[in-house]
Protein backbone atom coordinates (compact mmCIF):
# COMPACT_ATOMS: atom_id res chain seq x y z
CA UNK A 1 0.00 0.00 0.00
CA UNK A 2 1.45 3.37 -0.97
CA UNK A 3 1.59 6.26 1.48
CA UNK A 4 -1.01 8.13 -0.54
CA UNK A 5 -3.44 5.19 -0.44
CA UNK A 6 -2.90 4.73 3.31
CA UNK A 7 -3.85 8.36 3.91
CA UNK A 8 -7.16 7.88 2.10
CA UNK A 9 -8.39 4.94 4.21
CA UNK A 10 -10.79 5.71 7.03
CA UNK A 11 -10.37 3.35 9.98
CA UNK A 12 -13.29 2.99 12.38
CA UNK A 13 -12.51 2.31 16.05
CA UNK A 14 -15.75 1.75 17.97
CA UNK A 15 -16.00 2.10 21.77
CA UNK A 16 -19.75 1.50 22.14
CA UNK A 17 -19.34 -1.61 24.28
CA UNK A 18 -16.93 0.07 26.68
CA UNK A 19 -17.94 3.74 26.80
CA UNK A 20 -21.60 3.26 25.92
CA UNK A 21 -22.24 1.23 29.03
CA UNK A 22 -20.91 4.09 31.15
CA UNK A 23 -24.06 6.09 30.36
CA UNK A 24 -26.56 6.34 33.22
CA UNK A 25 -29.19 3.61 33.05
CA UNK A 26 -27.36 1.48 30.49
CA UNK A 27 -26.40 -2.06 31.41
CA UNK A 28 -25.80 -4.74 28.80
CA UNK A 29 -25.54 -8.45 29.45
CA UNK A 30 -23.02 -10.68 27.64
CA UNK A 31 -25.58 -11.72 25.03
CA UNK A 32 -26.46 -8.13 24.18
CA UNK A 33 -22.78 -7.20 23.94
CA UNK A 34 -22.14 -10.17 21.65
CA UNK A 35 -25.06 -9.15 19.42
CA UNK A 36 -23.82 -5.54 19.19
CA UNK A 37 -20.27 -6.69 18.43
CA UNK A 38 -21.57 -8.98 15.70
CA UNK A 39 -23.54 -6.15 14.12
CA UNK A 40 -20.51 -3.83 14.28
CA UNK A 41 -18.39 -6.50 12.57
CA UNK A 42 -21.03 -6.97 9.86
CA UNK A 43 -20.97 -3.21 9.29
CA UNK A 44 -17.23 -3.42 8.67
CA UNK A 45 -15.99 -1.69 11.82
CA UNK A 46 -12.21 -2.13 11.88
CA UNK A 47 -11.69 -2.20 15.66
CA UNK A 48 -14.21 -3.00 18.39
CA UNK A 49 -13.22 -2.11 21.91
CA UNK A 50 -15.14 -4.90 23.61
CA UNK A 51 -14.91 -3.74 27.21
CA UNK A 52 -12.71 -3.80 30.26
CA UNK A 53 -12.40 -7.49 31.23
CA UNK A 54 -10.63 -6.83 34.53
CA UNK A 55 -13.64 -4.85 35.82
CA UNK A 56 -15.79 -7.89 36.64
CA UNK A 57 -16.34 -11.55 35.85
CA UNK A 58 -19.32 -10.53 33.69
CA UNK A 59 -17.17 -8.18 31.62
CA UNK A 60 -14.47 -10.85 31.34
CA UNK A 61 -17.03 -13.39 30.10
CA UNK A 62 -18.49 -10.92 27.59
CA UNK A 63 -15.09 -9.94 26.17
CA UNK A 64 -14.11 -13.61 25.95
CA UNK A 65 -17.34 -14.46 24.10
CA UNK A 66 -16.83 -11.58 21.67
CA UNK A 67 -13.19 -12.49 21.00
CA UNK A 68 -14.15 -16.13 20.46
CA UNK A 69 -17.18 -15.58 18.23
CA UNK A 70 -16.87 -12.31 16.32
CA UNK A 71 -14.56 -12.33 13.34
CA UNK A 72 -13.84 -9.23 11.34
Amino acid sequence: MSNETAKEKVVIFDTTLRDGEQSPGISLDAGEKLEIAGQLARLGVDYIEAGFPIASQGDFDAVHAIASNVKG
